[in-house]
């Protein structure tokens, strides 16, 4: 386990791989913390290296006062990203971190020559219902939450496993200021315009059964970006990545291998 110093927060990331392979940097959803990838990154193929971290008020990330600004959440993975001296990244963003890849693409295309937006959107839900969340969660916890946000992040067969159990675990164990502070930022965020302007490689993934952001919302995030692709995994949630690993890892290193970041 490492910790980046960065003055205002201090971020737990995570290197496997080759370290002096290709960066690949991925970013995972509210209430996760970097072991959402953990059966992704290991069917990922040599010669990348890996980099994983949690965002402020996620995981074994500090915790600085909320409310975040999404301008904040782009400003720490670009910190991150040159305090490990990474440059042309694929970036690999989850939900929240699938807005952070975007935002940090408009800000230093020298960072990220390719993105893959996964179960993301150029703007998702509506400020009014990012509020409520934040209040309850403010109120109550994010406990009172939990099993709304598992039926979104799970489809029907991987919600009839005892594994949801690890998965609802960690979404309680988040600080619930963390959770209610990353909730501000995705209210205050429509990219349309920024996202719009984007021209680099990029491929969209989402879930057939995600209830959080539908493929159509992930398709048309991504048809925002000229020449980019979109892959629809079936019988997934918000969070394919844990449900279908092998298919996941599958399109993700044939995206590497066409953009010409693995060989």
């Amino acid at each position: 386990m490492q910790i980046a110093d960065l003055g205002d927060v201090q971020l737990h990331y995570r290197i496997d791989g080759d370290p002096n392979g290709a960066p690949i940097v991925f970013a995972n959803s509210l209430g996760t913390d970097l072991r959402v990838w953990d059966a992704v990154v290991e069917r990922l193929p040599a010669g990348l290296k890996i980099i994983r971290y949690d965002k402020r008020g996620h995981g074994l990330s500090s915790c600085p006062p909320a409310p975040y600004s999404m301008g904040a959440l782009v400003r720490d993975a670009e910190r991150l990203l040159d305090y490990l001296a990474v440059r042309d990244c694929v970036f690999v963003g989850l939900s929240i971190g699938g807005m952070i890849a975007q935002g940090l693409a408009v800000k230093r295309l020298d960072m990220v020559r390719a993105l893959v937006l996964s179960n993301t959107a150029a703007k998702m839900g509506t400020a009014e219902m990012w509020k409520a969340r934040m209040q309850t969660v403010t109120d109550e916890g994010i406990a009172p939450l939990a099993d709304g946000i598992m039926e979104r992040w799970f489809g029907r067969d991987f919600r009839a496993t005892p594994e949801l159990q690890l998965w609802r675990n960690m979404l309680l164990q988040q600080s619930r200021e963390g959770y209610a502070g990353c909730c501000a930022a995705i209210a205050g965020t429509d990219f349309y315009t920024p996202t719009s302007g984007l021209r680099l490689p990029c491929l969209g993934i989402a879930g057939s059964e995600d209830g959080a952001s539908p493929p159509d919302l992930v398709r048309e995030t991504t048809d925002l970006i000229p020449g980019s692709q979109f892959h629809l995994i079936r019988r997934a949630g918000h969070i394919p990545c844990v449900e279908k690993p092998d298919e996941y890892a599958e399109r993700l290193t044939q995206f590497l291998q066409e953009t010409g970041h693995i060989g």
